[in-house]
């Protein structure tokens, strides 16, 4: 599950919560006359629950300042000395980069353009399990597919 997703959900429950608190504080306060019996309700309930609004407040706000998609991965040999690929497909060091042998075959990549099931309304990366080696998978294209909640593609 990824950072954002956990921010906005712990958010929502702790905002959630927190206006239970103020209910109750304040449910608990409308009760009482004096303020010398009003302030156990504003300790217990009200303040903590005001507390808790703010501190869902920032993890919503901190669910949205992540970045939605996470940096591209470079390949093996995708790298210079310095960090550069040139254009024609050499490193800066001059030397052609490998493609070939066992390394260049790997594990399925999620380079590839998102996939769906006939029918099925989840767009899915190429190395999903839930369509990993199911040759009637094909590209999503401009289809309107909700995200497969398993491998989280990012929008294309």
């Amino acid at each position: 599950m990824p950072a954002s997703r956990i921010l906005w959900w712990s958010g929502l429950v702790a905002a959630a919560g927190g206006a239970v608190l103020c209910v109750l504080g304040w449910y608990g306060i409308s009760g009482e006359r004096f303020a010398e019996r009003q302030l156990p309700y504003l300790a217990s309930c009200t303040v903590p629950g005001a507390a808790l609004i703010v501190a869902g407040a920032i993890l919503l706000v901190a669910a949205y300042a992540l970045p939605l998609r996470p940096p591209e991965p470079r390949g093996p040999g995708a790298e210079g000395a310095n960090g550069s690929t040139a254009a024609n497909g050499s490193t800066a060091a001059g030397g052609p980069m490998a493609v070939d042998g066992p390394a260049a075959e790997g594990p399925p990549s999620s380079d590839g353009p998102p996939l769906r099931v006939p029918g099925g309304t989840l767009a899915h990366r190429p190395d999903c399990p839930l369509v990993a080696g199911r040759p009637e998978a094909t590209e999503a294209g401009d289809a309107a597919l909700a995200p497969c909640p398993v491998c989280e593609p990012w929008p294309p």
